[in-house]
This record gives C-alpha cells, sequence and structure tokens, in this order.
C-alpha cells in the first residue's frame, strides 16, 4: 500500500485514491475491464476495503501522535520540579501534580477537591486570602509568598504565582519552596 500523505478526512479524494490503487493492483493481475454486476460489486467493496485501510493507518498515526504528546505532557506536568495547582474560585483542589502533593505532604489523588487554603498556615491566610481575590479581580498573574502548614505545624515557605484561566475560571497556580532560601 502506497503511504501518501493526504486528507482522509475528504472522501472524493480518499475514493480516488483507492480507486487508482485498485485499477493499479488489478492491472498488475489482470487486463480484463469489469463488466458484469457481480465484478461491479467486487470492485465496489474492494475500493471500499482500501479506503478503510487508508483510514485505518490515518487513525494509527493520529494515535502514535497523541501518545506522544500524553508522554511529553506527564514529563512537563506531573515531573516538574514545580508545584502545579488547578484550583476553582472556591480554592478547592481540581487538579495537582506529584511535586505539589510533596509540598502538602499528601497523596496526589487525596488532595483532588480539598480546600488548598487549609494547607495554608495561621500568620498567612490574610496573604494567600487577598492573593486569590486580587487574581480573579484583576485577571492577571499575581504572585505572593506563604507558608504551607496545618494543624499547627509548618510544613514550608513557598512563592506562589497564579493566574485565572478565561474560560473555566480556574485558577492556576505554580509553587515553588523557597524555605532554604529565606530566613524565617
Amino acid at each position: 500500500m502506497k503511504n501518501e500523505k493526504g486528507d482522509f478526512t475528504n472522501a472524493n479524494m480518499l475514493r480516488k485514491k483507492a480507486e487508482k490503487q485498485l485499477k493499479e493492483s488489478q492491472g498488475r493481475e489482470s487486463g480484463t475491464p469489469l463488466t458484469n454486476d457481480v465484478n461491479k460489486l467486487l470492485h465496489e467493496l474492494q475500493v471500499h476495503q482500501i479506503e478503510l485501510e487508508m483510514q485505518n493507518e490515518e487513525l494509527h498515526q493520529a494515535y502514535e501522535t497523541a501518545e506522544k504528546a500524553l508522554k511529553k505532557y506527564t514529563m512537563l506536568y506531573d515531573l516538574s520540579p514545580l508545584g502545579y495547582f488547578s484550583l476553582d474560585p472556591d480554592g478547592a483542589i481540581c487538579e495537582v501534580n506529584f511535586t505539589g502533593a510533596d509540598l502538602l505532604r499528601e497523596r496526589r489523588f487525596s488532595l483532588i477537591n480539598s480546600n488548598f487554603k487549609l494547607f495554608i498556615a495561621e500568620e498567612s491566610k490574610t496573604a494567600f486570602n487577598d492573593f486569590f481575590s486580587k487574581i480573579y479581580t484583576s485577571n492577571a498573574k499575581e504572585s505572593c509568598e506563604i507558608m504551607l502548614g496545618y494543624d499547627d505545624k509548618n510544613l514550608c515557605r513557598v512563592y506562589v504565582e497564579g493566574v485565572v484561566t478565561e474560560d473555566e475560571q480556574k485558577c492556576l497556580l505554580s509553587v515553588v519552596n523557597i524555605s532554604k532560601f529565606t530566613k524565617d
């Protein structure tokens, strides 16, 4: 089967390519023209089979491209040295990467739907709440430094940058541990 690039979603183009390929293969097999109904039906089935094979090949290539993109996404998001969080307007965690979960010292999937504000140390709650409301009112990237912690236990000092997506109104946060760079 020839591997020609083309838009296999275009039915007319696909049909022409399949007919051309069938004609070439029949030319090698026999030189007799198709004349009766049975031969016409066989011809139609063969063309349709070739069309399906071409579409299947294109789907296979699209699948491989999607797999490569997924691996790249996993490397960039899940394994990033930065903590990434996606919060809803109330502060509930919608998504978090592995580094973000490590910063909060919790398992990643147990954090989903937990409120991020519960992991802010008491001394930083006002600063974070001001930062969080400013993100939603300014619609610009904002930043702050806060202390993560809960149950009167401080975890670490972090630098947080956030922005709100226009379409879903979710807050995207990147969080970096700066404890070893600051004095408390």
